[in-house]
């Protein structure tokens, strides 16, 4: 779909953050006459209205009714299509689609082919891989754009030209590109596990949702993770699958990174903390095969990659006592992969957060033999990790107790580790409610530690180099 199919069609923009008003910007760029209603909130009307756009019509009842009289509703990406108002809408007749559909319409060409995109997704890892690969492509010589999820709405960049598109797509996004009717020329699935089940109403959609980048987007070549058993067991017609992670391609052997039965380098010094973080350049250097460049000469550059921010973040050491923010897990698996970078110090893990309905029952198995030396729950879903924890603490030795919140977990932190160690912040969690976002808890993390949160700082290289 292209931004000009809309031209008549009754049209509704549903959110006002940054992907809102990107949609709202590209859509009356291209239809200045075009007639069209916003749904925001009450505290956002304000704002929307300082646009003094005679032909914009802003509510803020979102009913099943209102959006069912639209044809067409472009809806920002943390808005489910299954709330109750969408789904009344949608048996109406009404379509919803999001900026990454009109993005991918506008980029198509005749055969419906973005044959410069490169799409990344995966429950973790998706942003480290995307900027890793934005970075070796930029050390490539091609000029390159890192957009998406990752924090820039691709519709900012609707006018701009790259070489290369390395473009990071959330679960919400990623049907969208299916629904756009292109196809990208690679596809990057990092790993699958349960996650924002709010939103997708359960796992097994969730893991439906996610693969729509491979499944029904169809792209020239999809780039999977052979470790993954979900991943492994794709069968994907009409797409060349290169696979990662296993001896056919590039693979990790300890630290030591080979692209099938060739040794290329030693990793140990690369800046991305984790196995899992090394496997993510695995990935990367599948695509840039794909994609016709010499990864094995690129890999080396990997050396230069600034490390992206809240993502196992070391942001420093006071009284004997080591600082990690982990702010971006949101998950139990990316907390077990944190710890099991730390396994050799003692560590006093802190986790909890909005609760989302995740499972921790493997979570807590694993702590039969992953424990740190204690553990500290706080948030919404506190209760119910020690909940499930108490037993097996009391069983496998490690200290168990429940905060009020991050000062308080800090504090418990801290006493459980009196001859030093690591304080790690890795919830398995979201902010929510207690924070505007996973950066904002990682600066308080970093304040309440007694370091500058200015140290927290965006991801660079967003954009166009």
């Amino acid at each position: 779909m292209k931004i000009a199919d809309l031209a008549g069609q009754r049209v509704a923009l549903w959110g006002w953050g940054r992907e809102g008003r990107a949609a709202y910007t590209a859509l009356r760029a291209r239809l200045p006459e075009q007639a069209l209603t916003l749904f925001c909130s009450e505290a956002e009307v304000a704002d929307a209205a300082a646009s003094h756009d005679p032909l914009l019509v802003i509510e803020h009842a979102a009913t099943g009714e209102r959006l069912g009289a639209f044809d067409v509703v472009v809806k920002s990406p943390g808005i489910s299509p299954n709330k109750p108002e969408a789904l009344e809408a949608a048996s109406r007749g009404t379509r919803f689609i999001g900026g990454t559909a009109l993005w991918f319409g506008e980029r198509a060409d005749a055969a419906g082919d973005v044959a410069n995109a490169i799409c990344i997704t995966g429950t973790k890892g998706k942003s480290t891989t995307s900027s890793l690969l934005a970075h070796l492509l930029r050390a490539s010589g091609l000029r390159t754009a890192l957009a998406g999820n990752i924090g820039l709405p691709l519709l900012e960049l609707l006018d701009e030209d790259a070489d290369a598109w390395a473009i990071e797509l959330s679960s919400y996004q990623t049907r969208d590109v299916a629904a756009s009717g292109a196809r990208p020329r690679i596809a990057i699935v990092t790993n699958l596990h349960p996650e924002h089940l709010d939103w997708h109403g359960s796992e097994t959609r969730y893991v439906e949702d996610k693969l729509a980048l491979v499944t029904e987007a169809h792209p020239h070549i999809a780039v999977l993770n052979a470790a993954d058993p979900r991943l492994a067991a794709l069968v994907l017609p009409g797409s060349e699958i290169r696979w990662y992670g296993d001896t056919r391609g590039w693979h990790l052997r300890g630290d030591a990174l080979y692209r099938g039965d060739a040794f290329v380098m030693q990793t140990e010094s690369m800046p991305l903390p984790g196995w899992h973080n090394r496997s993510n350049l695995c990935a990367v250097l599948t695509a840039l095969d794909a994609f016709g460049l010499d990864a094995a000469a690129l890999a080396p550059h990997a050396a230069t990659f600034q490390p992206l921010p809240n993502r196992l973040q070391p942001i420093g050491t006071r009284d004997g006592i080591l600082y990690v923010n982990d702010s971006i897990s949101t998950t139990p698996m990316a907390t077990l992969a944190a710890l099991s970078l730390y396994r050799d110090r003692p560590v006093a893990l802190l986790v909890g957060g909005h609760d989302r309905g995740l499972p921790w029952d493997d979570f807590a198995h694993a702590m039969h033999a992953q424990a740190p030396r204690a553990i500290v729950t706080m948030g919404q879903n506190g209760p119910r990790i020690r909940a499930l924890l108490e037993p097996v603490a009391a069983q496998a030795g490690f200290a168990l107790s429940s905060a009020t919140d991050l000062a308080d977990a800090m504090a418990q932190a801290r006493d459980a580790l009196p001859d030093g160690g690591v304080v790690l912040l890795s919830p398995g969690a979201p902010s929510f409610g207690v924070y505007r976002d996973y950066v904002a808890r990682g600066r308080h993390f970093a304040e309440l530690a007694g370091f500058d949160p200015e140290m927290i700082s965006g991801i660079s290289g967003m954009g166009i180099v």
